[in-house]
């Protein structure tokens, strides 16, 4: 196998473990949101920012095969992107209620304390689209 062949392979698995990453708690925790009448993380950003801009998530394999005996954390549980509003480049953080109901994670503490400390020095404003249940009991401490 070339190296192209492999480097392309490897990439092909990275693409599809993003994706699936992306789907937070999954299917099962979606549809619990919209049984609830709520718009999951992603939907909510994508509402606010500006139709047809880039935009750049921080942080997506954070927590990557971490709290497997809790049934993991996907993404840590919480969406860290920099995208347009309103025509202005903002940090956007957001809890995804679809992993554990948004409960923090210790990963999840550091994934958003990075957020602002890229915001902060990148001099971006922060959006914060709170929902959490809280700290993740068996963890709390």
């Amino acid at each position: 196998m070339s190296h192209q062949t492999k480097l392309q392979s490897a990439t092909n698995q990275m693409l599809e473990l993003a994706e699936q990453i992306k789907l937070g708690g999954g299917g099962r925790g979606i549809e619990r949101q919209h049984h609830h009448g709520r718009l999951t993380a992603r939907e909510r950003i994508e509402l606010l920012v500006d139709k047809g801009t880039p935009s750049f998530e921080c942080g997506l394999f954070i927590a990557h095969n971490m709290y497997a005996e809790y049934g993991g954390a996907p993404s840590a549980g919480v969406i860290t992107t920099i995208a347009q509003v309103g025509g202005k480049h903002y940090m956007i953080i957001a809890n995804d209620a679809t992993v554990k109901a948004g409960a923090f994670f210790p990963m999840t503490c550091k994934k958003i304390i990075r957020a602002q400390t890229i915001a902060q020095r990148a001099k971006l404003p922060l959006l914060y689209l709170v929902d959490s249940s809280g700290v993740f009991l068996p963890l709390q401490e």
